[in-house]
């Protein structure tokens, strides 16, 4: 009779008890609610190309629910540690789609028109302009971390992009909301390109920096 076990080895045992740590990170209530933000651009951009007043309540809520996962997945994932690299990567992503997305619908259905039509731009240049400054830095493993000013100006753009999403159904509630969003945006705009100069000025030495060195 053979003497060799057919069990496996205790380490082994544990090993294959303890969770993929990637898959639980993946999966972890930060990162859901994120993926939950992500989900909601397409739903907002339905109900603006719908257009109607319901249609803009609707656009309105969704858009409130993603902003406040925006405040919980960050808060939630330094409280719980369950800060992972997929977050750090996917937050800023759902965060630029979801206002890259509205503010080219709302240029689309003319709510932003004229000369603040130059607000969303410098907006979405910035935007455009940051992560490319930040995917470059990242190649070198060098952090560029978000300033206060930073979340002030988000903070900014998501009120704004709120009154402007309510458009004319919020001014039938309050007299001037869309002029309200619209000043807003170009407060926005303003801080935009004040951040964005400092995270270039942050990575000027290392874009600038001579390769044979």
């Amino acid at each position: 009779m053979s003497t060799e076990s057919h069990f496996e080895p205790a380490p082994a045992r544990r090993a294959s008890r303890v969770a993929n740590p990637s898959r639980d990170h993946a999966l972890s209530l930060p990162n859901l609610l994120t993926y939950g933000r992500i989900a909601i651009v397409p739903m907002v951009c339905a109900c603006l190309f719908v257009g109607g007043d319901t249609a803009r309540w609707l656009a309105l809520a969704l858009f409130t629910v993603a902003a406040v996962t925006d405040f919980l997945d960050g808060y939630l994932a330094r409280i719980w540690g369950q800060s992972s690299p997929l977050g750090r990567m996917l937050d800023p992503i759902a965060d630029k789609l979801l206002v890259s997305a509205c503010l080219l619908m709302l240029c689309a259905i003319n709510t932003i028109t004229g000369w603040s039509l130059w607000a969303a731009v410098v907006i979405l240049c910035r935007e455009v302009l940051v992560s490319g400054l930040r995917e470059f830095l990242a190649e070198l493993r060098v952090s560029v971390p978000v300033t206060k000013l930073a979340k002030w100006k988000t903070t900014a753009q998501l009120v704004s992009l709120g009154f402007l999403l309510a458009g004319p159904a919020g001014d039938q509630v309050l007299p001037h909301n869309t002029e309200i969003g619209l000043a807003l945006l170009w407060f926005s705009a303003i801080l935009t390109l004040y951040t964005g100069y400092d995270y270039f000025r942050a990575g000027l030495r290392f874009v600038l920096e001579d390769p044979a060195e």
